[in-house]
C-alpha cells in the first residue's frame, strides 16, 4: 500500500508540475491544439462562446483507442468535427495495445482522451489518478451523458464514489450469443423439420438424437471421418459457453449469500457428465480440443459436419461457403449452421444462459488528467452520448448515409449493401460504425436501432438466433470483475486457478468412462483447492457484496 500511495503522489506531483509548466508561459500549440480553449478565465477555466451557446472553435485533442487507429478524416469524422470544433489525433494503438497503455501510465505520458478496456488496466489508470474524475463535469456540462446513460452511472462508479469513464456498448439488450449450432438442411433430412424456425428448443434427448441419426450415415470426406459434433479448440470459451447456458450455469455458484467457482455448482458436473457421454458415444470429433480456428471454419464448411457449439456470428466463413456450394440456390440458405437452444434435463428453458451480457458495457472511454480543457472534453463525449450522436457515429451523415422519413431514420439502399459487400472496407470509407465511442444498446427514440448494421437488418441466421435464444440473455454486470486486483498475489493464485480448470476440461470430456471423467473431476477440484479457490472466493464474495452495497 505504500508503494502505491508513493506511486500516486508521483503522478499527482508530476501533473502539478505540468499544470505549473503549462500557466508559465510558452508557444501557443499550433492548428488548435489542446489548451487553446477560445479564451479562459482568471482560473484557467474555459469561457462559453459568445451567446452563451458551447464553445465550438477549433480544438485538437488525441485520442488512444485500444480498438481502432485509423485517421480522423472520414466523412462521420468530419462531420463530428463540423459539429463540435474537436478534431482527434487518433494514436494507433500498433503491437500490444495493453503494453501501450501499460507504458503510458508508467511514463506518465498520457493522450488527451483513452478508450480502455474495462478491468484491470482501466483499474490501474483509475488507482493511479491518471483519469479526471467526471461527476462534477458531468452535472454541469453532461445534459446527454445524464439522460443517456441515467442509473448507469451509479453502476460504473469506482469505490470512492466517482466516475471516472463513459462506457461504452451499455445497458442490457436481449441478444443471443452461444446457441447449439446445427444445418438446417441436414436437420430436415433427419426429420426435424417442424422445429428448424418455430422457435422451440430442444430437449437433451431429442438433441442427442439428432446427433446420433446423423452419426449412423455420416459421409466420409476426401478418406476421413466425418463426426456429429467439432469445436474451435482455439476458443473453449466458447465451448464451455455454449453447454454452461444449457445447465443454466452463471458465471458463479452462488450459496448462503457468497459466490463460489462455477465448477462447485452440482450442475456443472452434470455437464461434464454429459459431454463425456457424447464423446465416449463417437459423436465428438477426437481432433476438438486441438482444433485451430483456420481448421475449424474448413471443417465446417466440408459438409462433413451437422453441428457444433459456439457463438452464431463465428461461423461466417463456413456459412458463406455452404451457401455458394449449395446445389439448389433457393434453398442455399438452409444450407447454414443455425443456433438453437437445447435445454439440459430438469432445468426451466427461461433458465438457461446462452446469453451472458454485460449492461456495463465493454471500454470505459476517459478523460485524461494531460487534457487541460476538460470542459470541452466532456462536451464532446456529451455531443457522441446524445441521440445526435449516435446515430451519426452508427448511421453516417444525414442525407449522404441516410434519411428522415415519416419520423423515421431510413438507411440508403447503397449504405446497407456496401456494408453487405465488405464490411471493413466501407466502414473505413464512411466512418459508419468505425468508433463506437459512448455507444448504447437498444432503439433510438423513433424506435430504430442506435447499431444499424447490427440490428436494423439481420441475416437469416441472427433473425433465427434472436427467435430462439435472446430470452436467455442475462446481466452479468453484477459479476463482472470480482477476482483480485492484477499485480497482487491473489493475481498469481487466479491464474493458476484459471490454468488448472482448463488442463482438466478436455480431459474430463474425453475420458474414457463416466467414473473416470467424475475421477478427473474430484482431482482437479482438490489441486484449485491447493491453489487457493477457497481464498479467492472470499475475495469475490467481499467484492459482490460491495458492489451491491455501492449499487444502492
Amino acid at each position: 500500500m505504500k508503494v502505491q500511495g508513493h506511486f500516486r503522489l508521483a503522478i499527482l506531483s508530476a501533473a502539478i508540475v505540468a499544470l505549473l509548466a503549462a500557466c508559465s508561459g510558452g508557444a501557443a500549440p499550433e492548428n488548435g491544439a489542446s489548451g487553446d480553449n477560445g479564451g479562459t478565465d482568471g482560473a484557467g477555466a474555459p469561457t462559453e462562446a459568445e451567446g452563451g451557446a458551447p464553445d465550438t472553435s477549433p480544438v485538437t485533442f488525441t485520442f488512444f483507442d485500444k480498438n481502432v487507429g485509423d485517421k480522423f478524416d472520414n466523412p462521420v469524422a468530419k462531420a463530428i468535427t463540423e459539429k463540435t470544433g474537436v478534431f482527434l489525433e487518433i494514436q494507433q494503438p500498433t503491437g500490444n495495445p495493453s503494453e501501450k497503455l501499460n507504458l503510458m501510465l508508467a511514463s506518465n505520458d498520457l493522450p488527451d482522451f483513452l478508450a480502455i478496456g474495462r478491468g484491470d488496466i482501466l483499474d490501474k489508470y483509475i488507482a493511479a489518478g491518471a483519469l479526471t474524475p467526471l461527476n462534477d463535469l458531468i452535472d454541469q456540462y453532461g445534459p446527454n451523458i445524464k439522460e443517456m446513460y441515467g442509473d448507469m452511472l451509479n453502476k460504473t462508479r469506482s469505490a470512492d464514489g466517482n466516475n471516472y469513464y463513459l462506457a461504452n456498448w451499455y445497458g442490457l439488450e436481449q441478444y443471443p450469443v452461444f446457441g447449439f449450432l446445427m444445418r438446417m438442411n441436414v436437420m430436415k433430412e433427419l426429420g426435424a423439420g417442424a422445429k428448424v424456425d418455430n422457435g422451440e428448443a430442444f430437449a437433451a434427448d431429442e438433441f442427442v438424437a439428432l446427433l446420433k441419426a446423423y452419426q449412423a450415415k455420416a459421409p466420409a470426406v476426401d478418406g476421413k471421418p466425418a463426426y456429429a459434433m467439432t469445436f474451435n479448440g482455439e476458443n473453449m470459451g466458447a465451448i464451455t459457453g455454449t453447454f454452461k447456458g444449457m445447465f443454466g450455469i452463471r458465471p458463479y455458484y452462488e450459496t448462503d449469500g457468497g459466490l463460489q467457482s462455477d465448477v462447485r455448482d452440482p450442475k456443472y458436473i452434470e455437464m461434464i457428465k454429459f459431454m463425456n457421454s457424447l464423446y465416449r458415444d463417437g459423436l465428438i470429433d477426437p481432433e476438438w480440443a486441438t482444433n485451430k480456428t483456420q481448421q475449424y471454419e474448413q471443417k465446417l464448411a466440408s459438409g462433413a459436419f451437422f453441428s457444433t457449439a459456439d457463438a452464431f456470428w463465428n461461423l461466417g466463413k463456413p456459412n458463406t461457403i455452404l451457401k455458394e456450394e449449395a446445389a439448389d440456390p433457393a434453398t442455399q440458405d438452409e444450407a447454414q449452421f443455425y443456433p438453437y437452444k437445447v435445454v439440459a434435463p430438469g432445468v426451466d428453458p427461461k433458465e438457461t444462459t446462452y446469453g451472458p451480457k454485460s449492461s456495463l458495457g465493454w471500454d470505459g472511454i476517459g478523460i485524461s488528467k494531460s487534457n487541460k480543457d476538460p470542459v470541452r472534453a466532456i462536451r464532446f463525449l456529451d455531443f457522441l452520448a446524445s441521440e445526435e450522436g449516435q446515430y451519426l457515429m452508427m448511421w453516417g451523415v444525414e442525407g449522404v448515409h441516410w434519411d428522415m422519413k415519416d419520423g423515421k431514420h431510413t438507411p440508403r439502399p447503397e449504405v446497407l449493401e456496401g456494408f453487405k459487400k465488405d464490411w471493413a472496407n466501407y466502414s473505413k470509407e464512411t466512418g459508419i460504425r468505425k468508433w463506437t465511442w459512448t455507444i448504447k444498446n437498444g432503439p433510438g427514440s423513433d424506435g430504430t436501432p442506435y447499431d444499424l448494421i447490427g440490428r436494423y437488418e439481420t441475416d437469416p441466421v441472427s433473425s433465427l438466433a434472436i427467435k430462439n435464444l435472446a430470452d436467455s440473455s442475462f446481466d452479468t454486470a453484477p459479476y463482472d470483475n470480482l477476482g483480485p486486483a492484477g499485480g497482487t498475489p491473489e493475481a498469481i493464485m487466479q491464474q493458476k486457478v484459471n490454468e488448472t480448470s482448463s488442463k482438466y476440461f478436455p480431459r474430463m470430456v474425453m475420458a474414457p468412462s463416466e467414473a473416470e471423467a467424475v475421477a478427473l473431476y474430484e482431482t482437479m477440484m482438490k489441486e484449485l483447492e491447493a491453489a487457493g479457490l477457497p481464498e479467492l472466493e472470499n475475495i469475490y464474495t467481499k467484492n459482490y457484496n460491495e458492489r451491491k452495497e455501492l449499487w444502492k
